[in-house]
């Protein structure tokens, strides 16, 4: 077996099915699922019926690459959304993928050279701990940048160790920030990419939170849109990672995209072919569809809207939390340890949410998601309010 296996952690819900297991909640209780980033909205119906209008391509093979047409619909998303001065090509710039998951996973076997001296994985903490499996089944070392409060949730990245940068062949960013929400300033992604250059790694930037936010005027911003106002047209060493997971609420259709640096992404699309990674082609058609419609992102968007105005305006004064740049999740601090909260918030109010520290590493003694907890707003309305009243209730009895 590949001896790197043996480095992988536990993954978040394992640790935390164990922390529950021998813990019998009230019956009379409804279980309220707070833990899971699994979107429950209804997926636009143009999309289901896409998929079962093309059921009869069942019987041809996909191409690695995707259709002409998924492509150019990607790239015409991207050049929208993100506001690029220059075209993005569907031809060369574009690669569909079977969520963002699985392609953060292959482009880190993809990037990493394994037999550099000390190759470095850099990505926030806390962080999608597919960030760090990645890198260790690649042969490379994670390195954490730890996320705090008192700097907006953000990484430090003045504070890198030259000796970092120059081992750092790959820097994972995810912007807006799972658990946190942050958004990395615009400002701040033209600086990493100036680094990039300076010590020639590769940014991967897990943007699929990008499309849930607060304020219609103010989008979270994108690595590519900080390569095109450089006029960086080529994307070189930059790839932005998406997926309709949350902006469509299609998280059982496994299709998203990577798009930048084609010189990457032509060496990516020869390992995908080899990987077999292959989209099928009704996906590919519903996807289009999704990608061209911006109305039901938009009321996707007044959803979440709802649930935050909801559940801060009852957690106000019984918990220090705040409403994130983007993205559905709470990260709230707790008033005891982390653990201890969601253990017994589960005991006494039949509610999960997940333990801040199982999706952070200790770094010099600190672990940046100690005494927080990640709540998911991803129910309805009223499952969330419900969540919320049931939350002051057990903090009220700590």
């Amino acid at each position: 077996m590949n001896p790197d296996l043996q480095k992988l952690q536990p993954y978040p819900f394992e640790r935390l099915n164990a922390l529950k297991s021998g813990v019998t909640p009230p019956a009379e209780l409804a279980h309220i699922a707070l833990s899971i980033g699994e979107p429950k909205h209804p997926a636009p119906e143009f999309a289901r019926d896409t998929l079962s209008d093309n059921l009869d391509r069942l019987s041809g093979y996909p191409t690695t690459k995707g259709l002409p047409q998924l492509r150019e619909a990607i790239a015409g998303w991207a050049e929208r959304r993100f506001k690029l001065s220059g075209r993005l090509d569907p031809e060369t710039q574009v690669l569909p993928c079977n969520g963002t998951r699985e392609a953060l996973f292959a482009i880190t076997q993809a990037v990493i050279d394994r037999s550099a001296d000390q190759p470095l994985v850099v990505s926030p903490n806390p962080f999608y701990q597919i960030y760090e499996g990645a890198a260790y089944l690649a042969g490379a070392t994670p390195h954490f940048l730890n996320c705090q409060a008192e700097n907006r949730f953000l990484p430090d990245f003045d504070a890198v160790p030259e000796q970092v940068w120059k081992n750092c062949q790959l820097l994972f960013i995810c912007s807006p920030g799972n658990p946190t929400g942050a958004v990395i300033p615009l400002q701040q992604l033209k600086r990493l990419i100036e680094l990039a250059d300076e010590f020639d790694f590769v940014i991967a930037a897990d943007e699929c939170y990008s499309e849930i936010y607060f304020d219609e005027g103010q989008p979270p911003v994108g690595l590519l849109q900080a390569c095109s106002e450089l006029g960086r047209h080529d994307y070189r060493r930059c790839l932005a990672f998406h997926s309709l997971s949350k902006r469509s609420n299609l998280p059982g259709l496994r299709s998203g995209f990577v798009a930048g640096d084609a010189n990457i992404l032509k060496q990516f699309l020869l390992y995908r072919t080899y990987h077999g990674c292959a989209m099928p082609i009704y996906s590919q058609l519903a996807s289009i569809a999704a990608w061209n419609d911006e109305a039901h992102v938009l009321a996707n968007r007044d959803q979440y809207r709802a649930k935050f105005d909801a559940v801060l305006s009852r957690l106000d004064g019984i918990l220090n939390v705040q409403r994130p740049d983007a993205g559905f999740y709470l990260w709230a601090e707790t008033p005891v340890d982390d653990e201890t909260f969601a253990r017994e918030l589960f005991a006494q109010q039949h509610i999960t949410v997940l333990a801040g520290s199982y999706l952070s590493r200790s770094i010099d003694g600190s672990n940046p998601g100690a005494n927080r907890v990640r709540m998911a707003l991803v129910a309805e309305l009223d499952e969330c309010i419900e969540a919320a009243e049931r939350i002051c209730r057990f903090v009220g009895n700590l």
